[in-house]
């Protein structure tokens, strides 16, 4: 399976989505990841009309879908046209919303003669640290819930997860190599840590196993955003 860095375009600006796309096409193994700000803004439409501008672009529509089965499954049903690479929900969700989003997005891309997105699930957000998780109640480390939501993942016959890099190891152990590990939290060395709790740099990211890897403010931020791409995927 080919690495890729998506990198996190989160803007509701349209104009600055396309725009970083378009900067970004030019490098090989970079990805673009279209998450909440930029869907609540511009809905599939949005999504379509990147799609279409850019068809070799992979995409990830990180949306972290939770819901009761039935409305995650219809949600999945409309998206399936998009021709995105990869979409998630989330595993505390569980068993039974990931199985019909599953089965009703494979149907719906069958009937229409396209391949499916790949389904993730997120485990533990990446902004969640120990002490967010007793403040919830789930009183057990950060790591035994990933582990815990991974196997019910797999389990449901998703492609894989969207986990921090400190549960790369872990879940590649448990889990097996084929299993998708998509992980944000994601920074070079020297960056500023931000909102995220469980950090790595690409180079130790992808060395544990990561399959995929998120970028988002290293990328967005810089002055040369198809430099600071290319770079990152150069410390590999």
């Amino acid at each position: 399976m080919t690495k890729t860095i998506y990198c996190a375009v989160d803007t509701s600006d349209h104009e600055r989505a396309m725009a970083l796309t378009q900067t970004l096409s030019a490098v090989s193994g970079c990805g673009i990841k279209l998450g909440l700000e930029y869907f609540s803004a511009h809905g599939a439409a949005g999504v379509r009309k990147i799609r279409d501008a850019f068809p070799d672009m992979s995409l990830f529509l990180d949306i972290k879908y939770h819901d009761i089965p039935n409305t995650v499954a219809q949600a999945y049903r409309a998206l399936a046209i998009l021709g995105v690479d990869y979409i998630n929900l989330h595993a505390s969700g569980g068993s039974e919303m990931m199985k019909l989003a599953h089965s009703v997005l494979n149907e719906e891309a069958d009937k229409r003669g396209i391949v499916p997105a790949k389904i993730l699930a997120v485990t533990v957000l990446t902004s969640l640290d120990d002490d967010n998780l007793n403040a919830v109640g789930q009183h057990t480390p950060a790591a035994d819930q990933v582990l815990r939501l991974a196997r019910l993942t797999q389990a449901c016959g998703l492609a894989g997860v969207v986990c921090s890099a400190h549960e790369i190891k872990l879940i590649r152990k448990e889990l097996g190599r084929n299993f998708v590990l998509m992980v944000p939290g994601i920074r070079p060395a020297g960056s500023a840590v931000g909102d995220q709790k469980r950090v790595m740099t690409p180079a130790e990211a992808f060395a544990a196993g990561a399959t995929h890897l998120v970028v988002g403010r290293p990328i967005t931020g810089a002055d040369d955003p198809a430099q600071a791409a290319a770079a990152i995927l150069a410390d590999e």
